[in-house]
């Protein structure tokens, strides 16, 4: 078999440092982290700091309150949140109500509020689940967890999790994202899964400097 390529440090930095990244575009990227992630202090000051392009804190703010109400069980409050942000959202998006309403469900019977889980699950989620088959399989798996008096041996406990929670909060996060002309999915991430695939890609055909901690970016000494 042929031998790999070995590149040291040096000439891997070299190579490096003849790439120009404008700095507006590192700033662009970043300010679009802060911004979907909805981290609102952390945007305002780096918005002040690097000059990055004016952006609406409030959108930022009320989006956060939607998802800490998910996130805390307050399906409610969440909802008319959202409709105050624009009724279009839900209005539009069927399986995002419908994953709200199911949500609601699932904190009633969290709080061991028996017959009012099952009206409700009668009244607004059945008609839903006769127009839909997936609704009235994920409607069916919910209330099944009142079969079970110990949801700790129940097969869909995981219902209760708070996993749960932080899915359905990620799902109205993204879905308000969309309705304001923003990406639903921060970009850094995306760019380092891709730093990984290419390193991957790159070590079939060269021995390089790896970088290996992604929260350093050190560069590690290419395997001999």
């Amino acid at each position: 078999a042929t031998s790999k390529k070995v590149i040291t440090i040096d000439e891997w930095e070299k190579k490096l440092s003849d790439v120009k990244i404008r700095k507006e575009d590192m700033n662009k990227l970043v300010m679009n982290f802060l911004v979907t992630e909805g981290y609102v202090d952390a945007a305002e000051k780096f918005r002040m700091e690097s000059g990055t392009e004016h952006i609406d804190l409030a959108t930022i703010t009320d989006r956060m309150a939607v998802k800490k109400a998910v996130q805390s069980g307050n399906v409610e409050d969440a909802i008319e949140k959202v409709n105050d942000l624009n009724p279009e959202i839900l209005d539009t998006n069927p399986q995002l109500f419908f994953h709200l309403q199911q949500q609601r469900l699932i904190e009633l019977i969290r709080n061991g509020k028996v017959e009012e889980a099952l009206e409700f699950a009668q009244e607004e989620l059945a008609p839903r689940g006769e127009e839909n088959q997936s609704f009235l399989e994920e409607l069916e798996r919910t209330v099944a967890l009142l079969a079970f008096e110990d949801v700790t041996n129940c097969p869909v406990g995981e219902l209760l999790d708070i996993s749960q929670r932080l899915k359905t909060a990620s799902e109205v996060n993204a879905a308000i994202l969309t309705s304001q002309s923003h990406e639903k999915d921060p970009k850094l991430p995306s760019l380092l899964k891709m730093l990984i695939w290419a390193q991957n890609q790159l070590d079939e055909k060269a021995a390089f400097p790896h970088i290996s901690n992604l929260s350093t970016a050190a560069l590690e000494d290419p395997p001999v």
